[in-house]
């Protein structure tokens, strides 16, 4: 494909400032040049598009990311679906990722042992659409742990591996990083929806989670973990856990101590799930008087607060988390942008670099990957969306609002005229 040179178009550049007027040249797979307000990048022989002042960003980065997760109406469904099925749903959910402007992912759980690992695989070989994915284990939990949906008369796996003790826990964990896995996820906490393992409790010993950190580190992969409860937190810290996913019962001394370490770790809090859950879970069993029962209401108002207070010590908070059930279906991922702007207080422009610069950072980790950010010599992962996203952070919500998204240099969807009332879009070659 020719050079393509956006022009007449307002750039969010991902590091959380206003957007401004400039242009931006894509060379093959790279951003070659950003230039602001007048000056003008020279076309030689690049393709002009006209953007009619809609505003190009970054493509988004979902941190806490279950591509293989089927919208199932309870959360033991999903242990139901025949893996063939369970991986040409992936594979759908993969390019409504990419509608909405969502070109990179880091998995937080695979349904079945292999599920993301061949999704990735098939995207990255060209053969399907899909984001940059970092494929996942299954959740690790312990018997009686989250999750561990067995019975004694009955065996019945949902979307977990179950271990129990160092030696089981190094042996599996092992067996998936030679399937060829990218993250191992851990279930340390339980959760409000499971009687048998609440939120507040912490589900593995010490010796487990250090056998499965020690494999994982020992083979350069990362690790991501369900932290609800404070304990679990503070265990994610010290065994060097990656992504830590919920912590919302952080307690000040565990902010302490996360803000020391605040460099090597990246917080999805998920709030998307813990509202649709309080208020729109009712044609799914999931009714408010349920929800409040289980005190998603005031996890709702703990899990807003002590989020603010990370962003505030300077530990890194990202959107998006938990969207694959029912009620809380793929392809409304981008309400979580709006939940960090309405439900927590951030503003837009933090609320999109968090999903843009952040999550371009957490996706590379060690890896000499830029992206993220529109700048020279960064990936060509972008987006252009029909209207002031500053104003209204609702925009992503609709994928017809996405004018163009690329991928890598590529267009997953090429460039489209702006909507009626606003300025027409034109593509044109200088």
């Amino acid at each position: 494909m020719s050079n393509q040179l956006f022009t007449n178009v307002s750039i969010f550049d991902g590091s959380g400032k206003k957007p401004f007027a400039g242009e931006v040249l894509v060379q093959g797979n790279r951003i070659k040049k950003v230039a602001r307000g007048k000056t003008k990048i020279r076309r030689n022989g690049a393709k002009v598009i006209d953007c009619g002042g809609a505003t190009l960003l970054p493509g988004f980065v979902d941190c806490h990311a279950h591509l293989a997760y089927c919208d199932t109406a309870t959360l033991f469904a999903l242990g139901d679906i025949p893996p063939e099925e369970n991986q040409l749903l992936a594979m759908h959910n993969a390019k409504l990722y990419m509608d909405h402007g969502i070109t990179a992912a880091v998995s937080a759980a695979s349904s079945k042992p292999r599920t993301d690992i061949v999704l990735r695989n098939e995207i990255n070989s060209g053969r399907i659409p899909g984001p940059r994915l970092r494929a996942s284990t299954p959740q690790f939990v312990t018997t009686g742990g989250p999750w561990d949906a067995n019975q004694m008369h009955m065996e019945h796996g949902s979307f977990e591996i179950v271990a129990d003790g160092p030696v089981e826990f190094r042996k599996k964990v092992r067996e998936m990083i030679r399937e060829g896995v990218d993250i191992v996820k851990l279930a340390i906490s339980g959760d409000a929806f499971i009687e048998h393992t609440p939120e507040h409790a912490h589900s593995y010993s010490e010796d487990e989670i250090a056998a499965a950190c020690e494999v994982a580190h020992s083979r350069g992969k990362r690790l991501a973990a369900h932290c609800r409860a404070d304990a679990s937190i503070r265990a994610a810290i010290k065994h060097g856990i990656t992504f830590i996913h919920h912590a919302e019962h952080a307690t000040t001394r565990t902010l302490d101590l996360l803000e020391k370490n605040k460099s090597k770790h990246y917080v999805c809090p998920a709030i998307g799930i813990i509202y649709a859950t309080l208020y729109e879970g009712s044609d799914w069993g999931v009714d408010h008087e349920y929800a409040v029962a289980h005190r998603f209401d005031k996890t709702l108002q703990i899990a807003a607060k002590t989020t603010k207070e990370m962003f505030k010590r300077g530990i890194k908070v990202m959107p998006y988390g938990d969207y694959g059930f029912a009620w809380n279906p793929q392809g409304t991922n981008n309400r979580d942008l709006e939940h960090f702007v309405n439900l927590i207080g951030f503003t837009p422009a933090q609320t999109l670099m968090m999903a843009t610069k952040w999550g371009g950072e957490a996706w590379a980790g060690s890896d000499p990957v830029e992206m993220g950010e529109v700048k020279e010599g960064y990936l060509a992962d972008l987006i252009v969306i029909d209207g002031d996203p500053i104003k209204d952070i609702t925009l992503f919500q609709d994928a017809d609002n996405f004018l163009m998204v690329m991928k890598n240099g590529e267009y997953y969807k090429a460039p489209q005229r702006r909507r009626s009332g606003s300025r027409r879009q034109v593509v044109a070659a200088e």
